[in-house]
């Protein structure tokens, strides 16, 4: 037993070291600096207190907690390398790296395209307007943010919020690459077009419209292609189609579809 609870701290405390060695990279990045909506701040707290709450009295199963601090210190050793990346131009217009964030074994990933100017000036994932969106949307499927993980494909902004080109995904893709061999989640929901290109080739005849809906797949993992929640802020028509797409995931995860709240 006494051997059991050593390997526990042990293991602990170098998940610690790890964390440490992450909080000096966010303060040398300045990341979470600027000001960030209420609703991803709450989301956004949880997570790291989290980890503080598997740290009880009581006996710990230790396979759990080298699941959960193995995943975190990956992550964050991924987010290193993303923040020393000069493999493209965009880091030399970058305020902050994006690398994403959330629960390091969720059951969906969501991904973007590339970083809003929110995001670069957050270094957080989905922080504005379109982070507000998909909070909701992420609500309304019956998850939380902290239950997910957010990123995109570009972990840097490109500038004036382009799309990012062929190139600056295909240097970049490596990284998301690495992020879902230590997520392994079950699901991944692209959020439009430009993330849908940089996961999945599809013919030229074939774009987001079209795909929508249907699954098809990217490093063994189902992938649900779906409209950006930037695209919803300018037709909110769309907004049904994307919750069709939000259900068939719950479906293919067997979870059941919460009854949409009427305004």
């Amino acid at each position: 037993m006494a051997e059991s609870e050593s390997k526990v701290t042990a293991s602990l405390d170098e998940v610690l070291a790890d964390l440490s060695a992450y909080i000096e990279y966010q303060v040398e990045e300045e990341v979470g600096t600027e000001p960030i909506s209420p609703e991803v701040l709450t989301a956004l707290s949880r997570p790291e207190n989290a980890f503080e709450r598997t740290v009880p009295d009581a006996p710990l199963e230790s396979a759990a907690v080298d699941s959960v601090t193995e995943r975190t210190a990956q992550l964050a050793a991924i987010a290193r390398e993303v923040a020393a990346c000069t493999q493209c131009p965009l880091h030399r217009s970058r305020s902050k790296t994006v690398p994403g964030q959330g629960n390091p074994h969720p059951e969906i990933v969501f991904v973007g395209g590339g970083p809003l100017a929110d995001d670069d000036e957050s270094g957080v994932a989905f922080s504005g307007r379109a982070g507000l969106l998909l909070t909701r949307m992420i609500a309304a499927m019956g998850f939380a943010r902290e239950d997910v993980f957010i990123c995109n494909v570009v972990k840097c902004r490109p500038p004036e919020n382009r799309a990012p080109a062929p190139q600056e995904m295909s240097l970049c893709l490596p990284f998301l690459k690495q992020q879902l061999n230590v997520l392994a989640p079950k699901a991944i929901v692209a959020l439009g077009a430009t993330a849908l290109n940089g996961l999945v080739v599809l013919p030229e005849d074939q774009g987001i419209t079209k795909v929508r809906g249907s699954w098809l797949r990217f490093e063994g993992v189902d992938v649900m292609p779906t409209f950006h929640p930037d695209d919803l802020l300018i037709n909110a028509k769309m907004k049904k189609y994307v919750w069709e797409d939000l259900k068939s995931v719950l479906r293919k995860l067997g979870r059941p579809i919460p009854p949409v709240r009427k305004a």
